[in-house]
This record gives structure tokens, C-alpha cells and sequence, in this order.
């Protein structure tokens, strides 16, 4: 089994809602940003895809969240902007926009992160 890697980031604030902490005042972070895309064979140039259009395709949907308020975002109105649902998101558009199998991490902090498969 191949995988590719590629990391990004973007910075973003947000509000837990309903959260009993500090989290649920505004507050941001600068989100690292994992993506993993496995294959069990490589293409013909030899590479599981092209790092370039990972990178590409990924800083397109994190365009959609860099220096915004997540809570106000359309898919955050109903669905709390946790690491967890901001992982699905960026999943779910990315997937829109690269038809393979993806994993997806984010990083609020240096020691906690969630992934989505």
C-alpha cells in the first residue's frame, strides 16, 4: 500500500456552542491541516497522484475557511465547527473535487487532532 501526504493550514475563529469551558467564547486557531490519499498501485508516471494538484485542490477548499468565523459559515449554522466537523468538511469538499479515497486530520493544537476517513 502507497500513500501520499500533504500539509497545510489556515487560521479561523470560532464558538462552541452549547460547550460548558472556555471554548465556547470566540476564539481562534491556526489549524494544521493533514491530508492522506492511499492506493494499492501507482500510476504510470510512478506516483500515487501529483503533489501539486493535492496542494492545489486542498488550498482551494481551505480558502473556504481561512480568516473566516466558521460559525457563520452556511454548512456551521446547524453543525458545531468542532475540529471533528471541520475535518468532515473539509473531507467531504475535497472528496467533491478529488475522486479518491482520503483521510483528513486537523490540528487545533500541536497535541490534538481529528481525523476523518
Amino acid at each position: 500500500m502507497y500513500e501520499i501526504k500533504v500539509i497545510d493550514e489556515f487560521s479561523g475563529a470560532h464558538s462552541l456552542r452549547h460547550y460548558k469551558g472556555k471554548c465556547e467564547s470566540l476564539h481562534g486557531h491556526n489549524w494544521g491541516v493533514e491530508v492522506l490519499v492511499p492506493d494499492s498501485k501507482l500510476n504510470a508516471l510512478g506516483m500515487v497522484m501529483d503533489f501539486k494538484d493535492l496542494k492545489s485542490e486542498l488550498k482551494k477548499v481551505l480558502s473556504l475557511l481561512d480568516h473566516k468565523y466558521l460559525n457563520s459559515l452556511p454548512y456551521f449554522k446547524k453543525k458545531n465547527p468542532t475540529s471533528e466537523n471541520i475535518a468532515f468538511f473539509i473531507h467531504k469538499e475535497l472528496s467533491k473535487r478529488i475522486k479518491r479515497r482520503l483521510k483528513v486530520s486537523v490540528w487545533e493544537t500541536e497535541s490534538s487532532a481529528a481525523s476523518v476517513w
